[in-house]
C-alpha cells in the first residue's frame, strides 16, 4: 500500500470579526441629561392618565422614552445620562441600559434641574425630559450650537413651557429655575425672568403630551425610532 506523506495543516485563521466604530467623545464634549421617572404604571404621566387611563399612560411613556433615546442617546458630540427619580430608581431594570444613570434628588422640578447645572463637569448642559414623541438629533444639534454664541437656549411649547433647556454655565451657573409656577402657561416666562441680562436663544418648538387630545396628535411618531418625514 502506498503511504502518503502527511503534510502539516495550514493554520486556521479566523476572519477577524469588524465591529462598528463608534464616534469617539470629546472629554469636555456638551452633556445631554435626560430626566426620567421610573415607568411604573400610575407613577407617570398622571393628567394623561386620569384620561386614557395607567396602563396606556405607562405604555405611552416607556415607548416614548426608548425611542427618543434611540434617536439621540448615542452621538459622537455629547454625552448622555439619564436623571432618574425617585433616587431608588437609579438601578431599576425598567429604565432603558446603557446610559449612565443619577439620581434627581429632592424637591420640585426647578430644584432637581438647578442641581444638574449645579453639580456637573465643567461644560455646557442640555436638560430635556421623556415626553415629547418628535424630538430628534437635529434638535440637540441645535441647542448644541445655540451655546457657543448664547448663555442659554430653550425648546419652547406650545402650551407655554419648554420641553428644553440648556445652559452655558460660563462664567457662573445662573439661578435659572427659582420661584417657576411648572406646568403653567408662564414657566417659559418666568425661568426668562431669571436669567434677565443673560444672551438666550430659542430652538423649535416641539409639543409634549399631557392630555389625551396630545396623545391624538402625535400618535404617528410615538415609539417610533424613524419618524415620517415632516413631522
Amino acid at each position: 500500500m502506498m503511504r502518503l506523506a502527511s503534510l502539516p495543516l495550514a493554520p486556521h485563521r479566523a476572519r477577524p470579526v469588524r465591529r462598528r466604530a463608534l464616534p469617539a467623545t470629546a472629554p469636555y464634549a456638551p452633556r445631554l441629561v435626560v430626566m426620567m421617572k421610573e415607568p411604573a404604571v400610575g407613577r407617570v404621566k398622571t393628567r394623561l392618565a386620569s384620561e386614557v387611563g395607567a396602563v396606556r399612560a405607562a405604555a405611552f411613556y416607556r415607548a416614548t422614552s426608548r425611542a427618543v433615546l434611540a434617536r439621540i442617546g448615542r452621538r459622537g458630540s455629547w454625552r448622555t445620562e439619564l436623571g432618574v427619580t425617585p433616587d431608588t430608581a437609579v438601578a431599576s431594570s425598567a429604565l432603558p441600559g446603557g446610559f449612565p444613570r443619577r439620581a434627581q434628588g429632592n424637591g420640585d422640578l426647578g430644584a432637581r434641574m438647578q442641581r444638574v447645572m449645579d453639580l456637573s463637569p465643567p461644560g455646557p448642559i442640555i436638560v430635556i425630559g421623556t415626553d415629547v414623541p418628535s424630538i430628534r438629533s437635529a434638535h440637540i444639534q441645535s441647542a448644541i450650537k445655540a451655546l457657543g454664541t448664547h448663555d442659554a437656549v430653550f425648546g419652547p411649547s406650545p402650551d407655554g413651557g419648554y420641553w428644553l433647556v440648556g445652559l452655558k454655565r460660563r462664567p457662573r451657573v445662573p439661578r435659572a429655575f427659582a420661584s417657576v409656577a411648572w406646568s403653567s402657561p408662564a414657566a417659559l416666562e418666568q425661568t426668562l425672568a431669571n436669567l434677565s441680562g443673560l444672551n438666550v436663544a430659542r430652538i423649535a418648538s416641539l409639543p409634549d403630551v399631557d392630555e389625551a387630545r396630545d396623545l391624538v396628535s402625535v400618535r404617528g411618531t410615538v415609539g417610533r425610532i424613524v419618524l415620517p418625514v415632516g413631522s
